[in-house]
């Protein structure tokens, strides 16, 4: 392999860069062109890190819709559910592929594939001074003043990774970089399409089915929603100008040159790899807009003009947003498209199975624009709850109850607070307050008590969806005061056996037993026959 610089190299319609789970439960690397017309071989795409693995995803989504776009023409939900059963239609993919070949060298003279070849020369890039190391492109490494608790590689020294990890690294890169300082070509920069938030992917038995689910639909303007490699790339006087604007359709999203990137190969000592990049800021994307909520994303409504996306946030379990993620004509929420597009797909598909998606994202601090989680959830529903809007909105109400149950005013949440508060000295000033609600939320309370309520949550989804109201909500009622009394019991342990903790549960106890009546379902009183004397 070449790695001149005045010569193409690494093409990924051949090279086996994308790792994937083949029927055999084995991990093997493919190239974009076996993904594709293979993906009915494959269980499912096997990157480990969340934001590459949905950026993965996304760039083969764009590949497919834009193959089908110009090369098959206008298809509908019975044409996916076809290609779900029988696989991919590889004419189009071909013909596609080839069309574009040229354009998916990931080292390139002039169009090297999703990058900015003009990097080598413009003034803000082209010294040595101006390389960064291959770490600025992944959000787990350390680089600059951004350390990783478990990565101690330094700026000066970078080691070297394979072309493959550094074109999927920067394919996650672009979709999730939080926005920050960049200082070439502008001197900061915005967020990703998908920074701060989880991306929802509904999941099939293959990879073709996966594609075929969450393939968003065609339409009549998608002529005008082009990926990067189709178009001219940016110049630098385009990067320097370059201001937020809403993306062109999904495959503008999925694909949008977010920042100006350019993997710098390095053939030292006969090793192949990437040590350096060029870097600066790229074609900027307006995010989180309502005029365009991107598809993979659930929204909470923030007023008329604004939304926020679901993330996750403190450790938060995903289960807990299930009312932002089932369609619904409720407009405190946004449910993802994808989730949509999955259910018409299954719709013309002659199984009763269940319908599993996978949440995969980020949570960043919009301040110091770092990344301080990521994580990946996997969740299945019967498609029988999820197409009934009653089962739904059934299944609403109780998520809701577990979480009123604790946040509401007055609720478990508060009630324990005032407990640890009555333990401490002065109980009633308003610092011992503030300690207290500090003491609670250092105990495991929150995660004792939704664990329980987690553990009867698939079957209360079952009994929803066989219409089963009554016993449903009695048994996840009882869960929840199981899960109640848990969590009072972490606390009271936390607090040990001291007069003043003692004094404090006595003092507290015969509130929380109230709280409990709520959970409890009334007793029904067994009927008398009246006797007449």
């Amino acid at each position: 392999m070449t790695t001149d610089a005045d010569a193409p190299a690494f093409n990924l319609l051949d090279e086996p860069w994308i790792p994937v789970r083949n029927l055999a439960g084995e991990v093997v690397p493919v190239s974009l062109t076996k993904a594709l017309l293979n993906a009915r071989a494959y269980v499912a795409i096997a990157e480990t890190s969340p934001p590459n693995l949905i950026a993965l995803y996304r760039v083969l989504l764009a590949t497919l819709h834009r193959a089908l776009t110009t090369h098959h023409g206008p298809w509908k939900d019975a044409d996916r559910a076809r290609w779900f059963r029988e696989g991919l239609p590889e004419t189009p993919i071909r013909a596609y592929l080839e069309q574009w070949r040229e354009r998916f060298w990931l080292f390139h003279p002039t169009h090297p594939f999703m990058q900015v070849a003009e990097l080598t020369d413009a003034p803000e890039t082209r010294e040595d001074k101006a390389l960064r190391p291959w770490t600025q492109l992944t959000l787990d490494h350390v680089s600059g003043n951004a350390p990783a608790v478990f990565d101690h590689s330094i700026d000066d020294a970078p080691t070297r990774i394979s072309y493959a990890e550094g074109i999927r690294s920067l394919l996650g890169y672009l979709q999730f970089v939080p926005g920050g300082m960049v200082r070439r070509f502008r001197f900061r920069d915005e967020s990703g399409p998908l920074d701060n938030a989880s991306a929802i992917l509904p999941i099939g038995k293959t990879l073709a089915q996966t594609l075929c689910l969450a393939l968003h639909s065609w339409s009549r303007d998608a002529s005008n929603d082009l990926p990067p490699w189709e178009i001219n790339p940016p110049s630098a006087p385009d990067l320097r100008g370059a201001r937020a604007t809403l993306p062109t359709g999904q495959v503008d999203a999925c694909t949008r040159l977010t920042r100006a990137a350019l993997l710098v190969a390095d053939g030292e000592k006969g090793s192949i790899g990437v040590s350096y990049v060029r870097f600066g800021a790229g074609l900027t994307l307006e995010s989180h807009d309502p005029g365009f909520p991107d598809e993979m994303v659930a929204y909470r409504r923030r007023g008329e003009t604004k939304i926020s996306p679901i993330t996750f946030q403190d450790g938060r379990a995903l289960w807990r947003d299930l009312p932002a993620l089932l369609p619904s004509s409720e407009l405190a929420y946004h449910a993802p498209a994808v989730i949509s597009h999955a259910l018409n797909c299954l719709e013309h598909v002659d199984v009763d199975q269940a319908m599993s998606f996978m949440a995969a994202g980020t949570a960043s601090d919009p301040v110091q624009c770092k990344v301080f989680r990521w994580r990946i959830e996997q969740i299945q529903l019967p498609c029988s709850l999820v197409t009934n809007p009653d089962s739904v909105a059934e299944l609403r109400g109780h998520v809701s109850m577990a979480e009123e149950f604790v946040f509401k005013k007055g609720g478990l949440s508060s009630l324990l607070a005032q407990f640890v508060a009555e333990s401490l000295p002065d109980s009633g000033n308003a610092d011992t307050r503030e300690r207290a609600r500090d003491i609670r939320d250092r105990s495991p309370f929150a995660t004792v008590y939704f664990l329980n309520a987690e553990r009867a949550l698939p079957k209360l989804m079952q009994q929803l969806a066989a219409g089963e109201i009554e016993a449903a909500d009695r048994e996840w009622k009882t869960a929840l005061e199981k899960g109640a009394r848990d969590a009072w019991e972490t606390v009271r342990r936390s607090l040990g056996d001291s007069p003043a903790a003692l004094r404090a549960e006595a003092k507290t106890y015969p509130r929380f037993i109230g709280l409990l009546k709520s959970l409890t379902p009334p007793i029904d009183e067994p009927m008398t026959e009246e006797v007449n004397p």
